[in-house]
């Protein structure tokens, strides 16, 4: 037999917490999916085309600025893709953190 017994208002006020919780985490998701491009790119030259999908990510171009939502792989594999794709770039920057002289004439590099 238990010792103590919660009151059926504790309960609900724990999962009204739980809930509080969860529905932070997922609010802060959606408002970085929403709010922003992870990643971030300037090219040599403008972009052929205003959309276009490259290593199962959609980059948006205006010009020369391509932005795009985070995927699944490195940094290095994302700019190369895009490099492929919309042609040399010139600066590369994912959720932030841009990437060195080095990685980006690797980004350039890979065919």
């Amino acid at each position: 037999m238990p010792i103590f017994k919660l009151s059926p208002l504790i309960r609900s006020l724990s999962l009204v917490g739980i809930a509080v919780l969860g529905g932070l985490a997922f609010g802060s998701t959606m408002a970085t999916a929403a709010g922003g491009a992870y990643y971030r790119a300037e090219l040599a030259s403008p972009a052929t085309e205003a959309r276009f999908v490259a290593r199962d990510v959609v980059w948006a171009c205006k010009g020369a600025s391509c932005t795009a939502g985070q995927g699944t792989s490195r940094s290095l594999v994302m700019c190369s893709a895009l490099a492929k794709k919309a042609g040399p770039v010139a600066s590369f920057t994912a959720g932030g953190k841009a990437l060195e002289a080095e990685e980006l004439a690797r980004c350039n590099s890979a065919k």
